[in-house]
């Protein structure tokens, strides 16, 4: 389903954009949850912030669709949706089988790999090619499927965005493997990221958000230095802000849950809330998520007899979520790495004091221990416990060190400071792609 005006005529030959004319920007997300996970959030925000400086997106995208601005297209490229909160992990019927890309992921799936890159990158190269003309070039976010190198080659440029690379998450949950049968299981799951860093060294130029994920994806995907380059996210200061009036429950902590996977240090968070509940009898915390059925956090806060302490909020705006970490004492990012971490800075910058443990590249985000945050070991449960107890017994201290948060963020990033650095890029790749005097 497409929704706004599709503003260049389609099949209309493609053309060398001037150097101050509005680009044509076909954005690809295989994924995009709207509130929790960066993928969706990054793309709500950056094509808006695109729009708002007159370009034309469009966004392609597989289920969890995002929600994006009403000026922006949305393109939906339905997958077979296997891994949905409700029934994760489905087989899909005969029947639901209609095309080569359905019969290229429920393959893939059978083999034990995620497919959704894969089928999602094939399903937007078919629609593209449909297309030629519509669009400038394509910025591909994290998904890194083969049917990107069959863009350029029908000469289209692509940009690749590469928040962190997948291949951390696969060595962290191979790490913590309880069995050989859960590492081989977890070896073809993540599968994928052999492809990722196949079609990763083979793109012209790939923007990441940290310094932290620069390292990480030359040494991981072996993307030569030079063609990749750093645009840290955003955050918006207008919607994420303090709010008078709005006062802070003592008892109350905030934490997302994005994923179930070992990387986010669910675990470590609901064990150091477990410790502190011996101390403060009454601390709850807050989840920002879906609870899934069968889960490793739904299993620890069965074991850790927290049921009544932990309550998951989903389906709600992002105006309710502002209003929650305006209501909570601190908030919690207890990964183990992180490549950004934009629920850390959408914290800090409510002024909602953030514990966070020191994992990738949150250090270069959230800043100084005892400053801008409390800053704790990542993989500890003792630690994290003690940086939220360091919140909760000096609510001053905690209020200084999220104002100063605040502060922080608002010097340092703003979605549309992330679409004009994105924008140098997409105008690099083209110079790149054209050799024109302006390649560098």
């Amino acid at each position: 389903m497409q929704s706004g005006e599709l503003s260049p005529r389609p099949g209309a030959p493609r053309r060398r954009p001037g150097p101050d004319d509005p680009l044509r920007i076909a954005y690809l997300t295989y994924r995009g949850k709207p509130h929790v996970g960066g993928q969706g959030v990054y793309t709500r925000h950056l094509s808006k912030a695109l729009v708002d400086l007159g370009h034309h997106v469009e966004v392609l995208s597989g289920q969890p669709y995002p929600i994006v601005d009403e000026r922006v297209p949305l393109i939906e490229l339905p997958s077979l949706d296997i891994y949905n909160d409700y029934f994760p992990m489905r087989m899909p019927a005969f029947w639901e089988l209609k095309d080569r890309w359905d019969w290229a992921e429920v393959t893939a799936f059978s083999t034990g790999t995620f497919p959704e890159p894969l089928a999602f990158s094939l399903r937007a190269w078919d629609h593209l090619r449909q297309r030629q003309g519509d669009f400038d070039l394509v910025q591909d976010n994290q998904c890194l499927g083969y049917g990107l190198l069959l863009m350029e080659k029908m000469g289209l440029p692509v940009l690749g965005t590469i928040h962190h690379p997948i291949t951390v998450d696969r060595r962290l949950e191979m790490e913590h493997a309880e069995s050989r049968g859960q590492r081989w299981s977890k070896a073809r799951w993540y599968a994928f990221t052999k492809m990722q860093t196949r079609v990763a060294t083979r793109l012209r130029r790939v923007i990441t958000v940290s310094r932290s994920s620069y390292n990480d994806i030359c040494k991981d995907h072996q993307v030569s230095p030079e063609r990749l380059h750093i645009v840290p996210v955003g955050v918006d200061p207008d919607l994420f802000k303090p709010m008078p009036g709005v006062v802070r429950k003592p008892n109350q902590i905030i934490s997302t849950a994005s994923s179930d996977v070992a990387m986010k240090g669910q675990r470590y968070l609901l064990e150091a809330l477990a410790k502190l509940r011996t101390e403060f009898p009454d601390l709850k915390l807050v989840m920002v998520g879906r609870l899934k059925e069968g889960s490793a956090a739904q299993r620890t806060i069965e074991e850790l007899d927290l049921s009544g302490s932990v309550e998951f909020v989903s389906g709600v705006s992002d105006e309710r979520i502002v209003e929650l970490y305006n209501e909570s004492a601190c908030a919690v990012v207890p990964s183990l790495y992180e490549g950004f971490s934009l629920p850390a800075i959408e914290a800090m910058s409510t002024t909602c004091p953030l514990v966070a443990t020191s994992g990738g590249a949150i250090p270069e985000v959230a800043g100084p221990d005892g400053e801008t945050c409390f800053m704790v070991e990542p993989g500890d449960s003792d630690s994290l416990a003690n940086g939220i107890r360091r919140a909760l017994e000096d609510p001053e201290a905690a209020q200084k060190i999220g104002i100063a948060g605040r502060e922080r963020v608002i010097n340092r990033w703003s979605w549309r400071h992330t679409a004009v650095r994105t924008v140098e890029h997409y105008r690099a790749l083209l110079d790149e792609t054209y050799g024109t005097p302006g390649a560098r």
